[in-house]
């Protein structure tokens, strides 16, 4: 293992105490969006504070603090560690694109961004991509060994809050992933996560229907939640069942 791996390792799994108490105490301060890493708002009333007090500003990366910006940037390198995903999206989005104003189209999906951004940071999780009609969402073993029950009650949470604006459809799973900080060179670089559980996070979440969240066989035990009443379906995912 290398010392960028073991230092990688450290920060995703929550051995790194220093990321951790950032982490909780900037999740404190009101505010929106937010560095992916330490999670310090850029945006809201505090924001002043942030930059006189904090020391922290946006980045010419629009995930990351100035701060982050280069700590990801100066040390790359990853981990494979098992994490809890969450992606969901807008069903019929190109028909609501289709019969709105681009402007009031562009209103009401920041309006969702903003809903999944405050139900995502409210449970513990990443924002790792608002891409198109989807978020992204990571739950790492930083946020404590229970990220698969929280990343399943955000899921419910999500649904719940955005039921009366757009028509969401999510997935949930757990399992191991690579994780850290990927770009092509030195100037473009990005934390987030890759390999086959975050694929079938993403199959989960497109075949989940409006106001629905699929859960895998591994995050719904892992979370120990109890799911009540809820259906039991066998998806055929490229040879395996989720």
């Amino acid at each position: 293992m290398t010392d960028n791996e073991e230092f990688w390792r450290a920060i995703v799994t929550g051995d790194a105490g220093v990321m951790r108490r950032e982490r909780r105490r900037h999740r404190r301060i009101p505010g929106a969006p937010r560095c992916k890493t330490c999670l310090v708002p850029f945006g809201g009333p505090a924001a002043p504070m942030v930059r006189l007090v904090l020391k922290r500003r946006p980045s010419a990366n629009p995930n990351y603090c100035d701060v982050c910006e280069t700590f990801v940037r100066t040390h790359p390198g990853d981990a494979e560690v098992e994490i809890s995903m969450l992606f969901a999206d807008v069903r019929g989005s190109t028909t609501l694109a289709e019969q709105m104003w681009p402007t009031e189209f562009g209103g009401l999906m920041n309006r969702f961004f903003d809903c999944a951004n405050r139900v995502v940071i409210d449970s513990d999780g990443v924002v790792d991509k608002l891409v198109g009609d989807e978020v992204v969402a990571l739950y790492v073993p930083a946020v404590g060994p229970d990220h698969p029950r929280k990343a399943v009650e955000a899921a419910g949470d999500l649904l719940r809050a955005t039921a009366d604006l757009v028509p969401v459809g999510a997935g949930v799973h757990t399992g191991v992933a690579y994780v850290g900080a990927v770009g092509s060179d030195s100037t473009v670089v990005d934390f987030t996560a890759l390999g086959d559980a975050v694929n079938v996070t993403a199959r989960l979440a497109s075949l989940a229907g409006a106001g629905e969240a699929l859960i895998s066989e591994a995050a719904y035990t892992a979370s120990g939640s109890d799911l009540g009443e809820s259906e039991r379906r066998e998806l055929s995912m490229r040879g395996r069942a989720a």
